[in-house]
């Protein structure tokens, strides 16, 4: 007989009443719990109390439940800590006051500068046709050097990244270079791109603060809303760089087990925890997958689980969920363990998925498509069935 006492929970993202994909079809899935975020709120504003009720009550009617919030946005003024961060401080905890009013209590967010995650390609064809998300740094190099014009780009890439991107950059058209540049300054879906010029003085911005400013700007935030999120019983989950590298000379404090180590030892509060995805921190050439969680787990409340393929210069493509480079098995194996020790699931989510099938005739929010994360999703209940043992 197992001794597992309960499966983690299965979760899928979902991006509102306007996502291609709908909450009958996330059902189909198998999925029970929705991820979800107001995508229509402006950054910085507060969620009202009706939005929240109206979204949870169109998830509920489909007999689903609202599992994690993914996510509350941190604003840029609280990241750089400008003179009106106490504003948006202000804002962000009556957000959580008004979420966990409505039962919502596990938060996701990321404290990413600027972009969120970052791919050069949204659609590399795969040896069955399908198409995945993929990050190249020659790619990279040729927005950052031809595109965005960047001061002193070049000392950021090694010589022979510099080379691939002059030679590369000589040969593409206007509009391939037009679709890098929407690629890399492409947003969450449904949400505004991130425009050249903003991003070029946002770069300004951070290289004063620098990387340890910018951790000490995290633990800022963490301290202001701590108390909030004791009182409510809220927890907070941030997500890992995705890149787990700096980028366009932007700093990251995100990437490394000794990253998500720091953060919890920043603000030691049980609130104070880590969204584990396997895809961002397997992305990394050093990281352990394993040896990260175990470090990690107490505090470790909600997992993204995707696979990502690398090559020796650290481009990477997201591969099949049990595909790549990231050893799954092992993966799950201490997730469901940490999972059978907690009264409450540990909820988990398909991380993105291949663009295949009749979703490749279809428009679809890239990396978000039905079938493939479908796929994903049966291949992680049956991966975690096979572990534990637990029907």
């Amino acid at each position: 007989m197992s001794t597992i006492k309960h499966k983690l929970q299965q979760t899928w993202r979902w991006y509102g009443p306007i996502d291609p994909v709908s909450l009958q079809d996330i059902k189909q899935a198998g999925a029970n719990g929705i991820v979800s975020a107001l995508h229509h709120i402006p950054h910085g504003e507060i969620w009202p109390i009706e939005d929240i009720k109206e979204r949870k009550r169109i998830i509920e009617a489909t007999g689903l439940t609202w599992a994690v919030v993914e996510s509350v946005p941190v604003h840029e003024a609280i990241k750089t800590r400008r003179p009106n961060a106490e504003h948006y401080l202000a804002n962000y905890n009556q957000s959580l006051k008004n979420l966990a009013a409505c039962g919502l209590k596990t938060i996701c967010y990321n404290f990413m500068p600027v972009l969120d995650w970052t791919r050069t390609q949204l659609d590399l064809e795969m040896t069955d046709g399908s198409k995945a998300l993929y990050f190249n740094w020659t790619d990279l190099a040729i927005f950052d050097l031809y595109i965005f014009n960047r001061v002193n780009a070049a000392d950021d890439y090694d010589e022979n990244i510099l080379a691939k991107a002059k030679a590369k950059h000589a040969q593409m058209t206007t509009a391939e270079l037009d679709e890098l540049r929407t690629n890399v300054l492409m947003g969450i879906p449904n949400e505004k791109e991130i425009e050249i010029e903003a991003l070029r003085a946002s770069i300004d911005e951070y290289k004063e603060i620098g990387r340890e400013g910018l951790k000490q700007n995290l633990a800022w935030f963490l301290k202001g809303i701590a108390e909030t999120c004791t009182e409510t019983g809220i927890k907070m989950t941030i997500h890992p760089d995705d890149p787990p590298y700096p980028i366009l000379g932007l700093p990251r404090i995100a990437s490394t087990k000794e990253d998500l180590v720091d953060i919890l030892k920043s603000v030691d509060q049980t609130f104070n925890g880590i969204c584990y995805c396997t895809g961002s921190l397997g992305a990394g050439m050093s990281n352990d997958l394993v040896d990260i969680f175990e470090a990690i787990k107490e505090r470790v409340y909600f997992l993204h689980l995707r696979n990502v393929t690398k090559d020796e210069e650290g481009n990477f493509y997201e591969a099949d969920h049990l595909g790549g480079d990231v050893n799954m098995y092992e993966v799950m194996k201490v997730v469901t363990a940490e999972n059978a020790r907690r009264a409450e699931q540990i909820p988990f989510r398909p991380d993105h998925g291949h663009q295949m099938l009749d979703d490749l005739n279809k428009i679809t929010n890239p990396g978000y498509s039905a079938i493939g994360r479908l796929r994903g999703l049966a291949e992680l209940r049956g991966l975690e069935v096979g572990v534990t043992g637990n029907y």
